[in-house]
């Protein structure tokens, strides 16, 4: 397992993160833990939310055949 180590965490945060430990019942170190693993993991509809994003971005541009692009510069050498 690794080790993290934060610098210059501004003193609030580390209030509403001792309050949210105590909240649920575990240690600082634990509720910490339990922040960053919910923040490594995306939902399903996240997942769905973003990929539409990217088709509608994707479907929006004009793609070209870049066979016929190289073929047109090889002719032109």
């Amino acid at each position: 397992m690794a080790n993290v180590l934060v610098r210059d965490l501004d003193d609030s945060v580390l209030k509403q993160l001792k309050a949210a430990a105590k909240s649920h019942g575990r240690s600082l170190q634990a509720e910490i833990h339990a922040v960053l693993e919910n923040a490594s993991v995306r939902s399903l509809a996240e997942t769905r939310r973003v990929s539409s994003q990217w088709l509608k971005r994707l479907r929006m541009s004009s793609h070209t055949d870049s066979t016929a692009l190289i073929r047109e510069d090889r002719d032109t050498r």
